[in-house]
């Protein structure tokens, strides 16, 4: 956890002549989560919607002059997402709860653990609103963000009810929570998987 937080600041904060070293430990990170079988589309429908937009910013704020700069700023984007990427699909997030409860109340660590194990779900709960909406005839296909006056309706149609799910999904995860009286005692306990097919039997 301590190399996935370094590397993702690195990403914003080292200069631009030592990318392509982070880039090369990000390639191997990249490699090993395929290998686990993690689902990297999501990541790289975010990070080419992302470039389309900056490019177009960049474009109409400094007149296409500094396009490279609007390139740069993407790339360092996909260098800060790729290291949580892998952090997801090589740890469980259970694991994630029980470190980060050593370093924050267990309340915090609860959180955080939570929402990285939502991540793919909200993934997939986007790329449903987009569907059913572009469905409905909304003006959000990637030709028609080209047009600014579109985003309003992306907004609209895909970020705001999104967020209300978001809003619904942390209301039932704290209720359950709250069942179970989270919190209630000093120490917190952990779900841990059996270590071995033999340990399922004691």
């Amino acid at each position: 956890m301590l190399l996935v937080t370094l590397l993702s600041s690195a990403a914003f904060l080292a200069p631009q002549s030592s990318l392509l070293y982070l880039a090369f430990i990000n390639l191997l990170l990249l490699v090993h989560g395929l290998i686990k079988r993690g689902d990297i589309r999501g990541i790289i429908r975010y990070i080419v919607l992302q470039l389309g937009f900056t490019l177009l910013l960049y474009a109409l704020i400094h007149g296409g002059k500094q396009m490279n700069q609007g390139a740069w700023a993407v790339a360092r984007m996909l260098l800060a997402l790729l290291p949580g990427w892998w952090l997801t699909v090589v740890i469980k997030p259970q694991l994630i709860g029980v470190v980060l409860a050593k370093v924050m109340p267990a309340q915090w660590a609860f959180v955080v653990a939570a929402s990285i194990n939502l991540l793919p779900f909200m993934t997939n709960e986007l790329r449903d609103i987009y569907q059913l909406q572009l469905l409905r005839g909304a003006r959000i296909a990637p030709r028609q963000l080209l047009n600014p006056l579109n985003w309003y309706e992306l907004a609209y149609c895909v970020i705001f009810p999104l967020f209300v799910q978001l809003l619904k999904l942390a209301q039932q995860t704290a209720t359950a929570a709250r069942s179970r009286h989270f919190g209630s005692q000093p120490q917190v306990t952990y779900w841990r998987e059996p270590r071995s097919p033999h340990d399922t039997d004691r």
